[in-house]
């Protein structure tokens, strides 16, 4: 199934929901839903990154684990390179797996402590059958960790015998071993020291350059997305508010919600000082979201139209949209 338009960008999000059921009772009947992703539309052009960013909870793993079909949504549509990604069946998502791929957060409980570092990175190398000969496979990974910074003699260590840094390394050679288009990044620095933060960015970043790789770059660390994404996405409580590029995101951002993000990232210049926004309140529980704009019960400058409806993503600039009722 090809999707009529063109030229595409390289991944098409549209209206993406997702809701977990919580059973309970004898009959383990549904009791209410979790609504953890509720209508989240966003695009990605080749070779991009886009910054998926938000407090712990609001969705933002979630969605990216949408795209790839981990978890299967609840409803829209995934488009990548024209096909419908919710509508392919196993065995042609088996092959698509081969252009989009994930780094997990954990680098300790992502990788498989009884395999070594050679069949963790080589494992998708049989299961989509590319290399033909014993000494190709290992030629094969033994190039894999030299691109990620790796010696060619941990293939056939385990991954206790590395650092949190190494072990997110093998990750990366693992992701990258089917040569995908396409890499969600889910929270790939958070569990590093930041010395080790730095070094694994700029791998990504000459990485990129190198092979042409898109980035979903999915963090709640803001001066961490900043440095890496072309564009950025604010999310809060399933819904996207805030999309723009780095730079007009950083310096005139629109929603209250990116305002009061923006406001908590530490500014390394002690002669400027940024006024702290505090929220009132708590995240609202995503099984009982608030009606009209999700961010409405902690909003600083909220109209009663706030409560009534949810605002539309609408354009407000050149390349910048807000879900807001009074601002754009």
């Amino acid at each position: 199934m090809t999707k009529p338009q063109s030229p595409e960008p390289l991944l098409q999000v549209e209206n993406l929901v997702k809701h977990f059921s919580l059973r309970g009772g004898i009959l383990s009947r549904e009791v209410a839903k979790v609504h953890a992703v509720d209508g989240v539309s966003f695009d990605l052009g080749k070779g991009e990154t886009l910054g998926l960013v938000g407090e712990s909870g609001c969705g933002k793993s979630t969605t990216g684990r949408c795209v790839l079909r981990l978890i299967e949504p609840t409803g829209g549509d995934v488009w990548f390179e024209g096909q419908n990604v919710t509508k392919l069946g196993k065995s042609e998502l088996r092959a698509l797996a081969r252009d989009m791929q994930i780094i997990f957060q954990d680098p300790y409980a992502s990788l498989n402590p009884r395999m070594t570092v050679g069949a963790i990175i080589g494992e998708a190398l049989i299961i989509h059958k590319l290399t033909k000969s014993q000494k190709e496979f290992e030629d094969r990974i033994v190039e894999l960790l030299e691109t990620v910074g790796l010696n060619a003699d941990h293939m056939r260590r385990f991954p206790h015998e590395f650092s949190g840094g190494q072990r997110q390394r093998i990750g990366i050679a693992r992701a990258l071993a089917v040569s995908p288009k396409l890499i969600i990044c889910d929270e790939p620095v958070s569990a590093l020291d930041v010395s080790i933060q730095a070094q694994v960015i700029n791998l990504l970043e000459d990485l990129q350059e190198k092979f042409g790789l898109a980035y979903l770059f999915i963090a709640h660390d803001l001066s961490v997305v900043e440095h890496i994404s072309r564009r950025v996405a604010v999310m809060y409580l399933g819904r996207i508010v805030e999309i723009a590029t780095s730079r007009d995101l950083y310096s005139k951002p629109l929603h209250p919600y990116t305002e009061a993000l923006l406001s908590a990232v530490p500014i390394p210049d002690p002669t400027l000082k940024r006024a702290r926004i505090r929220l009132e309140g708590d995240v609202p529980s995503p099984i009982d979201p608030p009606k009209g704009c999700h961010f409405h019960t902690r909003c600083p400058i909220k109209k009663p139209i706030c409560s009534e409806m949810p605002p539309p993503l609408k354009k407000a600039g050149d390349g910048h949209f807000v879900a807001c009722h009074l601002r754009g």
